[in-house]
């Protein structure tokens, strides 16, 4: 298991703003039902638009074993969250996590 299926902090800690376009509505894979508008050509997955954020599909418990029920379909931002940077520090900080090894593996 790599370390993001165990963590899932960023998931549970960030708004996830991207592209309608990315939408299934609108010709991409993000299901429509997972969105919330944010305004104009934006959306945002839905949970993250709360405090605290929590992505509605996000499974499982932070810090120990998660899942993203959309992996295949996640939108733009998700996709370009680079495990281990600084927002990922900054995530698993929030839910009590060190941060990652220097050295682990991507996922």
């Amino acid at each position: 298991m790599s370390e993001c299926q165990r963590c899932g902090a960023c998931c549970a800690w960030f708004r996830v703003d991207f592209s309608v376009y990315e939408t299934q509505g609108c010709g991409g894979q993000v299901p429509d039902g997972l969105t919330v508008e944010v305004a104009g050509a934006t959306v945002r997955l839905r949970g993250t638009d709360h405090w605290p954020p929590r992505c509605a599909a996000l499974t499982g418990t932070v810090g120990r074993q998660v899942a993203c029920a959309i992996y295949e379909w996640r939108p733009s931002p998700c996709r370009e969250f680079a495990e281990g940077g600084d927002a990922c520090a900054r995530a698993r900080a929030r839910h009590g996590l060190p941060p990652m090894d220097a050295g682990a593996a991507p996922a």
